[in-house]
């Protein structure tokens, strides 16, 4: 008895430590988990330090300092997405985010606010523009937060990756400016599906591939994609686009302009310059009676133009340099009204025409009968020598300044009124109708 009481004192005095140990996991236990339901980011370690914990967006629940006063939630939104963006900038040179500190967004350089529209009494953030900062880094998914911004103005910077999904949540977005930087990927859809969205410009950009069909049904006003390394063919409802400036130069497009351009009763400019489109003009082309400039040189165009053209009685500048058409001018060009500049310089091909049309073309193309030559009583004494195709100028190029407020065509190529082919000379001025281009050989380009 004395041996076993002995015994059962030795386990009451170890049975109180080990219950305490217990208690102490376990609560330990129950702490972590209540921790991981406050703040539902799987797998993220939230630290526990005086510094601002930046979790990643996943809905309001965001720390921030407590210490802070913020007017409103839509400005305490607004500080969660720049202090995060603020996070991921790697070099900013002009020192334009050095203020961005403190709860006053509304101080913050390059960030404008404004009464919400749907409550006048709260200040929101609705436009950002920070243009030529020459900032280095990336959009965090945080900007989603900006629910109310109208603007973005964000060229002529460093910025790279792709642009976030988050992006969905801007319904008000009017204009969105990302020229001149380091994007990457397929054409960003979620602009797509911006309800209010009028201004796009993505030039200078690494984008690639395909565009949308979604693109061309959406209310646009100005659509700005140039030198990037989109390709593939345009879609057939391009014409289906409201806009009234659409440049599309400088990237890999292929195949044909679709006829659906005839739809395009709205535009203005249209720049499809330096690409590789490979068809003829088509007939619709004679429904842009509002286009003022049209650029589709240094491309693969063939055939010849239509007398249609005669119906774009707003024309001023028309380009169709450095291409295969062949066969003579149409005299309605001659009436246009407004015509300044026409540049039309023929490249001589080196063999025989083709029997057929190039495969997937959309439409004949087969170059037409040579004219009879015209009359001339004293011909020159001496043949006038075309260029050689290694002589002829590179494609003008679109110089990267971005409009920072409103939709502005880029700075026009250069457009050279005199055609390169000179006729011999007459004894008398022939009508216009009569002039003519010298029929083509080939519709192959020119070999290097």
């Amino acid at each position: 008895m004395h041996h076993f009481s002995v015994h059962s004192s030795c386990l009451n005095t170890l049975f109180y430590p080990i219950i305490f140990l217990i208690l102490f996991n376990a609560a330990s236990t129950t702490n972590q988990i209540s921790n991981y339901i406050d703040h539902p980011f799987g797998g993220i370690a939230i630290e526990t330090s005086n510094s601002r914990k930046l979790l990643s967006y996943k809905g309001d629940v965001l720390a921030i300092n407590p210490s802070l006063s913020i007017e409103n939630f839509r400005l305490k939104n607004a500080y969660i997405a720049l202090q995060a963006w603020k996070e991921v900038i790697l070099s900013d040179p002009h020192n334009i985010t050095q203020n961005w500190v403190g709860s006053n967004v509304c101080n913050y350089t390059g960030v404008f606010c404004s009464p919400s529209l749907d409550q006048p009494s709260e200040l929101t953030v609705s436009g950002i523009d920070i243009n030529h900062g020459d900032i280095a880094g990336k959009l965090p998914h945080e900007l989603g937060l900006l629910f109310d911004i109208a603007l973005i103005h964000i060229n002529s910077n460093r910025f790279c990756g792709t642009i976030p999904e988050s992006f969905l949540n801007l319904k008000l977005l009017f204009e969105l400016d990302l020229s001149n930087n380091r994007f990457v990927g397929k054409f960003p859809d979620v602009v797509v599906q911006m309800p209010n969205l009028k201004f796009l410009d993505l030039r200078f950009n690494e984008f690639e591939g395909a565009l949308p069909k979604q693109l061309f049904e959406r209310d646009l006003d100005a659509l700005f994609i140039n030198n990037n390394r989109f390709s593939f063919e345009l879609p057939d409802n391009f014409g289906n686009s409201p806009v009234s400036v659409m440049v599309l130069a400088n990237n890999n497009f292929v195949g044909c302009v679709p006829v659906s351009i005839g739809k395009m009763v709205r535009l203005n400019e249209l720049l499809l310059l330096n690409n590789k489109f490979h068809s003829c003009l088509p007939n619709e082309i004679g429904m842009l009676k509002n286009v003022t400039l049209f650029d589709i040189s240094y491309n693969e165009m063939m055939g010849t133009l239509p007398d249609s053209i005669g119906g774009m009685m707003s024309l001023e500048q028309l380009n169709l340099g450095h291409n295969m058409f062949s066969g003579m001018i149409s005299s309605n060009i001659c009436t246009l009204p407004n015509l300044e500049n026409f540049v039309y310089e023929h490249i001589p091909p080196p063999s025989p025409p083709p029997t057929t049309p190039p495969q997937n073309n959309c439409c004949i193309c087969l170059p037409p009968p040579s004219p009879s030559p015209l009359p001339s009583t004293e011909p020159p004494s001496s043949p006038l020598p075309l260029p050689a195709p290694s002589a002829l100028p590179s494609p003008p190029s679109i110089s990267p300044s971005p409009s920072p407020s409103s939709p502005q065509p880029p700075d026009l190529p250069s457009l050279s009124p005199s055609p390169s082919f000179v006729e011999p000379p007459l004894p008398s001025p022939l009508p216009c109708e009569n002039q003519r281009i010298p029929s083509s050989q080939d519709m192959s380009s020119p070999s290097p």
